[in-house]
């Protein structure tokens, strides 16, 4: 599937959801944008000087830390790259081992 394309599809199922998404130019160190909360609603701010796979990345990575079970219906490629940029959790500390000690 096309960048353009894909990001078309991204941007309709933020909507679906309920997400407003902006684009805006971001300074440098705040990256290509990402997910916030404004006045209580979730809103994408995408950096209006990024590339169309650059958005693309974004914007789906902002929808992987929403519940999106509704985007059930999306193109499984779209629903892979939701997926693959959802955040990991950290892994668990492994258990602590007994001491043993000498009889």
């Amino acid at each position: 599937m096309k960048p353009d394309v894909m990001l078309s599809k991204l941007e309709d199922a933020a909507t679906q959801l309920g997400v407003r998404v902006s684009y805006e130019l971001l300074a440098a160190s705040v990256g290509h944008g990402g997910l916030c909360r404004v006045k209580g609603e979730y809103r994408v701010i995408v950096d209006k000087r990024a590339s169309t796979e650059e958005r693309v990345t974004t914007l789906a990575g902002a929808l992987a830390r929403l519940d999106a079970a509704a985007l059930a219906a999306l193109a499984p490629a779209l629903r892979a790259l939701i997926d693959q940029q959802s955040p990991r959790p950290t892994p668990a500390a492994p258990a602590p081992q007994p001491v043993r000690r000498a009889s």
